[in-house]
Parts: C-alpha cells; structure tokens; sequence
C-alpha cells in the first residue's frame, strides 16, 4: 500500500487526523477530493504550515504535515521548536527529498542538517526509513503517538526481507560482525548492504545495523555492537558534525566503551546531479563504501 493510501486509511479511521501541505501534493494529491476540508494547503508558507498545525492541536487534531525538508525544518525551525517542541504537540512533519534524494537539486534544496536540528529538540522522534515499505508500515504508529516526530520520507522502492519489523526507537540488526559494524539509515541502506557484501568477501566479517530511528536511538543495539566489534563505521547523508556521527560517540562516550568509529558523510554540500551519480561523486555506492571502510581500517592497523 503506498504512503497515500496508508495516510488516507488513518484518516477514515482517526477523524482527528488532518494532511497540510505547504504546495508540496506530490504523495499527497489524491487526498484533497477524498478528505475535503480535512485537507488544507497553505501555500508556499512554511512558518504558516506548522504555526497553524500547532493550533490545530492544541484544539485535538493530529495533524500531518508536508514540506520539502530544507524549508520545513530550517526556514519554519522556530516554529516547530517553540510551537510544537515545547508543548509537546502531536505534529507529524513529513520532510521531502532529505539528503542525496535531493535529485538534481543544488545546496538550496539539500537537506544535511535536518537531524541535527530535529534531533536537538527535547521529545521529537526522529524516523528515517530506508524505503516505502518501511515508511508505510511505521505511519500508523507514528500518527497515534502523543508526541511530535518528523520523518524523512522516501518512495525508494523495497529491495530486501526485513530481519525485524518496524518499532519506534528500534533498529534492525541486519548482520553482525566481529571486524567491523556498518551503522546506516535511510536512503544509503541498500549502499551500506552492498557495502558489507563486498567486504564480506574480502575476508572481513562485517556486521549492518539500519537506524531506522535517529530520535530516540536504539542505544543498547548501538552498545552491543559495539562490544562486538573491533571498529563502527557511520554511514549518513547528513553533515557528519550534527548527526549520526555525534551521536554514537556520545553513546559510546557515556557508556565508556572505547570502540573507534569511522564517519562517513558529508562535510559540505553536495554537487547537484543525478541521484546514482550524486552516490558515485560523492564516495556513497555500495563500491565507493567498502574501499573507503577498507582504507580507513587499513589505515589505522584494525
């Protein structure tokens, strides 16, 4: 069932449920002739969008709102910090084509801080699913918990059996390792999979873990993990200084377990190009992966 349909279904179920848009219909346009007025566009009016989802919770409605992620998360930020953050309220922000899925678009439309900042505001959950499938079976949940959550949406088509299902706060342990453990999320799941296979055959024993959740982060798996093996390498479409990087040293920090770990992302914005190219270019595919995780374990002798 596809994205449209799942949020079309919870709403006939949960009339509490509104969809917002702020002009960004593409998985949403079927809905305004099926909800009604249960639909509302804002126009291209981010702040708009989440200032006026806020009020509608405050009056007992769940809304879900669209944007695309640079716009919704940096330019409405105060909004969703102050408006929703700080109550509470059970906002649901759907960000468009986060990181690499940014196809064709320049930094303007990139969006690499987006967990960063979603993920520094006390309570929100943060859900980036590696594909559709992922997406479409967590939404049900996600729109009935209390709190806010923003989420990376994806159509990535499904390309693997999952090892377990999708539960906030959890990931999946895909493989274990006792060489190295590869923590990704998102859009480079099935680079990070491709990744391991390749190193796999190299002789290494190589673990994967999808983060389908940044926010909250499945802390024990990401510790357990780590006891496991003798390095982690962090694999993001994000700026390295704000998101997946940070976070598992903190863990590690807190927890005194003193296994190196390996960023891989991005320092800067990308160069605006194909979504297969931006992979190449950029040093992401599943080849570029395992030559970059083999030269830094390589490197440091482990």
């Amino acid at each position: 069932m596809s994205y449209e349909e799942t949020l079309h279904r919870i709403a006939l179920e949960d009339p509490r449920v509104l969809v917002l848009t702020a002009e960004n219909r593409a998985p949403v346009r079927g809905l305004p002739s099926r909800l009604g007025a249960r639909f509302i566009d804002v126009g291209i009016a981010e702040q708009t969008l989440v200032g006026m989802a806020a009020g509608l919770a405050l009056a007992g409605r769940v809304p879900v709102v669209h944007a695309l992620a640079p716009f919704l998360t940096m330019r409405a930020f105060e909004f969703i910090r102050t408006d929703v953050g700080i109550g509470g309220l059970p906002v649901k922000l759907i960000g468009f084509i986060p990181g690499v899925l940014s196809d064709g678009n320049g930094p303007t439309h990139q969006s690499l801080e987006d967990i960063g900042l979603m993920r520094g505001i006390p309570g929100m959950q943060v859900f980036c699913p590696a594909d559709a499938d992922e997406l479409t079976q967590a939404l049900p949940a996600l729109v009935a918990a209390d709190g806010p959550c923003y989420v990376r949406y994806t159509t990535l088509a499904r390309e693997r059996d999952y090892q377990e299902p999708v539960l906030p706060g959890r990931a999946e342990v895909c493989a274990r390792g006792q060489d190295v453990t590869l923590l990704a999320f998102g859009a480079l799941l099935p680079c990070a999979e491709q990744a391991r296979a390749k190193l796999e055959a190299q002789g290494l024993s190589v673990g994967l873990l999808n983060l389908r959740w940044l926010a909250p982060l499945d802390e024990a798996a990401i510790a357990r993990v780590a006891l496991e093996s003798r390095a982690l390498v962090s694999i993001e479409d994000h700026f390295t200084s704000s998101g997946l990087y940070p976070a598992v040293t903190e863990i590690l920090h807190r927890r005194r377990i003193p296994t190196r770990v390996i960023p891989i992302g991005f320092e800067r914005w990308f160069a605006a190009g194909r979504y297969q190219d931006v992979l190449e270019h950029a040093g992401l595919s599943g080849p570029r992966l395992a030559a970059r995780v083999l030269a830094a374990l390589e490197q440091k002798g482990s």
